[in-house]
């Protein structure tokens, strides 16, 4: 039959007074004080080094585990509220992404292990309804995949992608190209006349949207890799303010080399059905038949019958 359980802070004083011994707990009323006052002391290093038994205290190895893990969890939520706006989650988290990872996984590890004292995960993880730290790495896992940081990071995860590198490098030049020619421009100019904007920075943007373009094209034939079909959230949130700026902001506008072509097929599709009235009205006025109809000729008998009433 097991032993009846206390509560661990009357068991840890109860173990301190029988470390300082009986004089203290057979002292007069007036000296309890410092003895009790001690007593805790104790009983809190005491609890601080850890005890075996029933008390629900974790190995010093689990320990140090679940200490790491909740330093990993916030540092990367620190990053990701500090990078939120503008968006570069994937850009500056991705190591504390994987650091966190890999204390999961080093806690995770234990599940089936036997052994009394390194059975980590099953303290950690499956010991209570909750299961904070399931639900932690649960979490930070979903909010990684929706931002699709693995389309903007290598294979293993160890940094950007070469076009994820220079797509951003083409964004900063894009930026850097509004600013200058803003400084330049705002003495002279109203506000809403942004036209050396436009045309300074056009070949930058143009660059910076075709890429954009590419790498849509490219992720979207790539999607069997099992991917998501949009791009990383840092891409697509530095797209949507560049043209922000150009097409609201600025007020600019891209020409388009299928300008040509598309107005000549839209013409010749409007004119089509002139054409074809105009065709058929000649061509069947040139078959229309003009009948002339004959003078009837009188019958004698209707000459007699004439000739009597008048006779």
């Amino acid at each position: 039959m097991a032993p009846p359980r206390c509560f661990p802070g009357v068991l840890l004083v109860v173990l301190a007074l029988a470390v300082l011994g009986p004089a203290a707990a057979a002292a007069e009323e007036p000296r309890w004080a410092p003895a009790l006052e001690a007593a805790e002391g104790l009983a809190e290093e005491l609890w601080g080094a850890g005890l075996p038994g029933d008390l629900p205290e974790l190995e010093p190895e689990c320990r140090s585990l679940l200490a790491a893990f909740a330093e990993g969890c916030a540092a990367l939520t620190g990053c990701l509220g500090r990078r939120a706006r503008p968006v570069r989650l994937c850009q500056g988290c991705h190591g504390l992404y994987r650091r966190l990872l890999t204390l999961y996984g080093s806690i995770a590890r234990a599940v089936g292990n036997s052994s009394e004292s390194h059975n980590c995960a099953k303290s950690i993880l499956t010991s209570d309804r909750l299961q904070i730290v399931v639900t932690l790495s649960e979490f930070f896992n979903e909010t990684w995949e929706a931002a699709n940081c693995a389309n903007c990071l290598k294979n293993n995860s160890e940094g950007l992608s070469n076009s994820t590198e220079e797509f951003l490098d083409l964004f900063n030049k894009s930026l850097t190209c509004f600013e200058h020619n803003l400084q330049g421009q705002t003495v002279y100019l109203s506000p809403n006349n942004y036209t050396e904007v436009c045309k300074n920075c056009n070949e930058t943007y143009t660059k910076l949207n075709d890429l954009y373009n590419n790498l849509q094209r490219m992720n979207r034939q790539s999607d069997e890799s099992g991917h998501s079909a949009h791009l990383c959230i840092d891409v697509e949130d530095a797209m949507n303010i560049t043209r922000k700026l150009w097409s609201r902001t600025f007020n600019c506008s891209l020409p388009c080399s299928d300008t040509v072509p598309v107005i000549a097929v839209s013409s010749f599709i409007l004119f089509l059905p002139i054409v074809f009235y105009l065709s058929s009205f000649l061509h069947s006025k040139q078959k229309k038949r003009i009948l002339i109809l004959p003078k009837r000729i009188q019958s004698n008998a209707s000459l007699v019958n004439i000739q009597e009433k008048y006779s």
